[in-house]
C-alpha cells in the first residue's frame, strides 16, 4: 500500500460521529430492514420474504402437489441454508401457517401430520411432519423459469432468489396478510376467490384504470371479506371505509343458534367463530363469564367439535333465555370481535396504504408484466427454434450435397465452415445439421419437422399478437383467472348482515326484582328479591345483609335491574345508577359507593329512591329539619351527570324524596310520631338552586323520617326502631296547613323506641325490613294489624339484644316482575330458596 493510500484509508482510524445522527441512521436502517425484508407483504404476490423463500425452496426441492411428501425439516433446512438466515423456528411457523385451513382461505402448502389446530395447539416438531406444495402454492411459482420476475442475490451472494413471484393467484386479496413492522402494521382480510376473479375480469373487460373504478361496481361483485372460519359481518359501513381508504373496522360475529337439548331444556350452539379467535381461549372466557354471572342461565359448557366441524354447546338452566344468552355471548366474549383493516403493502419497495381499487389495479399491472415477459421469452425461444428447424428442412432438401460436403471434410470444424460458406447455412443451423441423427432422414421425420415448423409459425404469430395488442394480452390474463375460479373457486363462507343493531347493556341483563342495601359506611350491594323468603309477622328474619362489626345498615330499597335508582347525598345532589350496575352478592358487604358514583370530598348518600315515573310531574324533597321543596321532575331525570337539586342548611340532609302529580296530599312523619297531612299545592315549584320552605314545626330533638303520598285505597304502615309496627287509615289524618306541628300518629314508649320509617301500602304489598346488624325479614302487609292512630302497634320484627331496625321498604304489587294472579300472588314461580337460612333461624312466633 502506498503512502497516499494509507492516508486516504479509514482503516485503523477513529472517526468521531454525533451520537444522535448515529442512532438515527442505525434505527432507520433497522426499521427499513424490518419493513421491507420481514414484516410487510409485496402488493404483487401478497407474500412476505420468508413466505416467498419457503415456497421457492419447496419448488427447488421438487415438492410438487402430485409428488411425494418430504420432511418439514428438509424444507426448513433448505430455506435457512440458502435464502433465509433468521432461524428455523420462524421458517417452520411460516410454513405451518400456510398449511392451516383456518389461517389461510386458500392454503399454499399441503401438510401431512400434526400442523396444530384452531384450539391453539402447537404443531408437532418439524422432524415429525411432512409437506409439499399445494396446487395453489404451485401456481404462485408458475412460469418462474421463463424470465417473468426480477432476481437478486441471496444473503451471502452465492445464489440468486426471486424478488417476487409470478403469482397467478391474487394472493394478497384471497389470503390477506397480517404483520407488525416498526411504526406500522398491516392487517388485510381474506376474500373469496370467485368474487375477486369476477372483479378482476370485469376490470379487464371494461378496460378501466384503477382511478376510474367505481366502488359501487366493485362492491356489487365483491361485497366484502370472506374469512376461512366463516361467521357473520355486521353491516357494510366498515367494509366501505376499508375499501375506499385502506382502513376500516369490520365487526365479525360467530354463528350461533338455539336448539332443544337434553331433557327438553334449551341449549345454545356455536358452529363458527370469528377469524383469528382461539377456540380454547373462547371457551375459557365463556366459563369465566358464567362463573362471574356475566352470562346468566348457563348450566354447562361442552366442546363437541370433531372432524365434521365446530360445535360448542352451552346447556341452559330450565328458566334460561337463549336470546339473552346469545346477546351476552356476543357482548362479553370474543364471539363478537372487530377486525381492523389496514391495507398496507409494499409497492416497488415502498410501504403504502392502499384502497381496494388500487390493489386490484396493481395486481393486474403485475400480471400484465409477467405475461408480457413470459410471452417475450416464449417468442424468443420459438424464433430460435424456428431458425433451427428451417435449417434442418433446407438440409433435407439438399441432403446429398450436405452429405458429400461432410464426407469430404477433414474435421467437424471444416464441415461446419463448409455448410456456412458453401451452402448458406448459419452457424447455429450448421451445428444442428452436424448433430442431426440419420433417422431424421426418413420421410416420417421430415413430415414431423414440417409440422413443427408450421406450429412454430402459429405460436410466433400468437405471441406477437399478444405483445402487440393490449386487449389480447388482457384476454390471456382473463382466461387464466377464469380457469382459477373454475378449479379452486368455492362458495362464500362469511355472511354479511345488514339489519342488526348493537346490544345495549340493558339487553344483556335479565329483568328481575332486586333489593338494594346501603350501609352507613357506604357499602352498596344488591340481592335478588327471590332470595328473601316471605315470613309471618314477628319473625327474626335471615342473615342476608352482611356488614362489618363497626358498620350498620343505613337504608334499603326495592327496584328492578333495568330501572334507574336515584342516590341523594348530604350535599343536596342527586346521582343515578342502573339497578344492574350495582354489584350482586349474597353474603359479601358489597362495593364502596364512591367507586360507583362520583362523590365529592365528604359527600355521602343519605337516601335512595326508585319508582315508576309514568303520570308523575314533580319531585318533592323533605329534609330532616323539615325544609320542603318541590321541583319539576324534568330537573331530576334525563341526565347521567350529578345534579344539585337543593341547597341545604349546615347539618341538614335529605330525609325523603317522593314523586307526585302536583295535586296530591302528603303525609309527613317525624321520629317522635308526629304526622302532618298537608296539600301539595302549599309548596310552590322552585328551581334546583333554591333552599325550600318550612314544611312542619318540629319539637326539640325531633326530625323528619318520612313523607308519603296520601291515597284513599292505601293505609300508612309505621315501623319503630324496636320492631313494633302497625297500619293506620289515611282518613284518620285530617289536612292541615304547612308549618304546623301535626297530630300524634303512634303511641311511643320504651317498648317501641323512635320511628324509623313509614310507607303507604296496599293489602297485596309486602314489607322488607333490615336491621342494623344485617338481619332481613320479608313480611306480607296483611300480617301487620290495622289499628287506630293513637294505638301503639304489635311486634312486627323480633330483634336480638342490642339490634335495631335500620330501614324498611315496600315490595309493591304493580312493580313486581312476572304475571300476577287475581289474588295478587305471583304465577308461574317456584318457591324461592330460603335466603341465608340456618337451623336456628325460623320465625320467632
Amino acid at each position: 500500500m502506498t503512502e497516499e493510500n494509507k492516508e486516504g484509508s479509514l482503516f485503523g482510524r477513529v472517526v468521531p460521529l454525533p451520537l444522535v445522527d448515529e442512532i438515527k441512521e442505525s434505527y432507520l436502517n433497522y426499521a427499513m430492514s424490518v419493513i421491507v425484508g420481514r414484516a410487510l407483504p409485496d402488493v404483487r404476490d401478497g407474500l412476505k420474504p420468508v413466505q416467498r423463500r419457503v415456497l421457492y425452496a419447496m419448488s427447488e426441492l421438487g415438492l410438487r402437489h402430485n409428488s411425494a411428501y418430504k420432511k418439514s425439516a428438509r424444507v426448513v433446512g433448505e430455506t435457512m441454508g440458502k435464502y433465509h438466515p433468521h432461524g428455523d423456528s420462524s421458517i417452520y411457523e411460516t410454513m405451518v401457517r400456510m398449511a392451516q385451513d383456518w389461517s389461510l382461505r386458500y392454503c399454499l402448502v399441503d401438510g401431512q401430520g400434526n400442523f396444530g389446530s384452531i384450539d391453539g395447539d402447537s404443531p408437532a416438531a418439524m422432524r415429525y411432519t411432512e409437506a409439499r406444495l399445494h396446487e395453489t402454492g404451485e401456481l404462485m411459482l408458475a412460469d418462474i423459469d421463463e424470465e417473468t420476475v426480477d432476481w437478486g442475490p441471496n444473503f451471502d451472494e452465492s445464489l440468486q432468489e426471486p424478488l417476487y413471484l409470478p403469482a397467478v393467484l391474487p394472493n394478497l386479496l384471497i389470503n390477506g396478510s397480517t404483520g407488525i413492522a416498526v411504526g406500522m402494521a398491516t392487517n388485510i382480510p381474506p376474500h373469496n376467490l370467485r368474487e375477486v376473479v369476477d372483479v378482476l375480469c370485469w376490470i379487464l373487460e371494461t378496460g378501466r384504470a384503477a382511478g376510474e373504478l367505481s366502488l359501487a361496481d366493485i362492491l356489487e361483485r365483491m361485497p366484502g371479506p370472506d374469512f376461512p372460519t366463516g361467521g357473520l359481518i355486521l353491516g357494510r359501513q366498515g367494509i366501505y371505509n376499508a375499501y375506499r381508504t385502506g382502513r376500516g373496522r369490520i365487526v365479525v360475529r360467530g354463528r350461533i343458534h338455539a336448539e332443544e337439548g337434553r331433557r327438553g331444556r334449551a341449549c345454545v350452539v356455536v358452529t363458527e367463530i370469528p377469524f383469528m379467535v382461539n377456540k380454547t381461549n373462547l371457551i375459557e372466557t365463556m366459563v369465566s363469564c358464567v362463573q362471574n354471572k356475566e352470562i346468566d342461565g348457563v348450566s354447562d359448557i361442552r366442546d363437541e367439535s370433531d372432524r365434521e366441524g365446530m360445535r360448542i354447546v352451552l346447556d341452559l338452566t330450565r328458566d334460561g333465555d337463549p336470546d339473552l344468552v346469545m346477546r351476552q355471548l356476543y357482548r362479553r366474549t370474543q364471539l363478537q370481535s372487530t377486525f381492523g383493516v389496514i391495507n398496507l403493502a409494499l409497492d416497488k419497495g415502498r410501504p403504502r396504504e392502499l384502497p381496494l381499487a388500487e390493489i386490484l389495479g396493481l395486481f393486474l399491472d403485475h400480471r400484465r408484466d409477467v405475461v408480457r415477459r413470459r410471452t417475450q421469452f416464449r417468442l424468443n425461444k420459438a424464433l430460435a427454434r424456428e431458425h433451427i428447424v428451417e435449417g434442418l428442412v433446407k438440409a433435407l432438401d439438399i441432403i446429398d450435397q450436405v452429405i458429400q460436403l461432410i464426407r469430404s471434410s477433414a474435421s467437424a470444424a471444416e464441415a461446419k465452415d463448409g455448410l456456412v460458406g458453401q451452402l448458406g447455412f448459419s452457424e447455429l443451423q450448421a451445428q444442428a445439421i452436424l448433430e442431426m441423427r440419420l433417422q431424421r432422414l426418413t420421410g416420417l421425420e421430415r413430415e414431423k419437422l414440417n409440422e413443427e415448423l408450421r406450429q412454430l409459425l402459429r405460436d410466433i404469430a400468437s405471441y406477437r399478437e399478444i405483445l402487440g395488442d393490449s386487449k389480447v394480452l388482457d384476454g390471456v390474463i382473463r382466461d387464466e383467472l377464469r380457469d382459477l375460479s373454475r378449479r379452486f373457486g368455492d362458495d362464500r363462507r362469511t355472511e354479511i348482515v345488514d339489519d342488526y343493531r348493537e346490544s345495549a347493556d340493558e339487553e344483556l341483563i335479565p329483568e328481575s326484582d332486586i333489593v338494594v342495601v346501603l350501609s352507613k359506611d357506604g357499602f352498596l350491594k344488591r340481592q335478588d328479591l327471590e332470595g328473601y323468603t316471605l315470613q309471618g309477622r314477628g319473625g327474626k328474619g335471615r342473615k342476608g345483609a352482611s356488614v362489618q362489626e363497626d358498620d350498620s345498615i343505613a337504608t334499603v330499597c326495592v327496584t328492578h335491574t333495568h330501572r334507574d335508582l336515584y342516590f341523594f347525598t348530604n350535599k343536596g345532589r342527586v346521582l343515578s345508577l342502573k339497578g344492574f350496575s350495582i354489584p350482586e352478592t349474597r353474603t359479601g358487604k358489597g362495593k364502596q359507593i364512591s367507586r360507583l358514583l362520583p362523590l365529592e370530598e365528604g359527600e355521602r348518600v343519605v337516601t335512595l329512591s326508585s319508582g315508576d315515573m309514568e303520570g308523575l310531574n314533580y319531585a318533592f324533597f323533605l329534609t330532616k329539619d323539615a325544609v320542603a321543596k318541590r321541583i319539576q321532575l324534568s330537573e331530576l331525570v334525563g341526565s347521567n351527570r350529578p345534579r344539585r337539586i337543593i341547597t341545604l342548611d349546615e347539618g341538614d340532609e335529605i330525609a325523603q324524596v317522593r314523586l307526585t302529580t302536583g295535586r296530591d296530599d302528603l303525609l309527613l312523619m317525624t321520629a317522635e310520631a308526629q304526622a302532618l297531612r298537608v296539600p301539595e299545592e302549599e309548596f310552590r315549584a322552585m328551581g334546583r338552586g333554591a333552599r325550600g320552605v318550612q314544611a312542619m314545626r318540629l319539637a326539640p330533638g325531633d326530625s323528619i323520617i318520612s313523607c308519603d303520598v296520601v291515597s284513599e285505597d292505601c293505609d300508612i304502615l309505621i315501623l319503630s326502631e324496636r320492631g313494633v309496627g302497625k297500619r293506620t287509615r289515611f282518613a284518620e289524618f285530617t289536612p292541615h296547613h304547612r308549618a304546623t306541628s301535626g297530630v300524634r300518629a303512634m303511641n311511643l314508649g320504651p317498648r317501641t323506641g323512635r320511628l324509623v320509617c313509614c310507607h303507604a301500602v296496599r293489602d297485596q304489598d309486602e314489607m322488607i325490613a333490615v336491621s342494623t346488624r344485617g338481619r332481613t325479614i320479608r313480611v306480607a302487609v296483611q300480617e301487620i294489624p290495622l289499628l287506630s292512630r293513637v294505638a301503639m302497634g304489635n311486634i312486627t320484627v323480633r330483634l336480638d339484644e342490642g339490634d335495631l331496625v335500620a330501614d324498611c321498604t315496600i315490595v309493591r304489587t304493580e312493580d313486581r316482575m312476572g304475571e300476577q294472579t287475581a289474588e295478587g300472588g305471583e304465577e308461574g314461580r317456584e318457591p324461592a330458596p330460603v335466603f341465608g337460612a340456618g337451623p336456628d333461624e325460623g320465625p320467632a312466633e
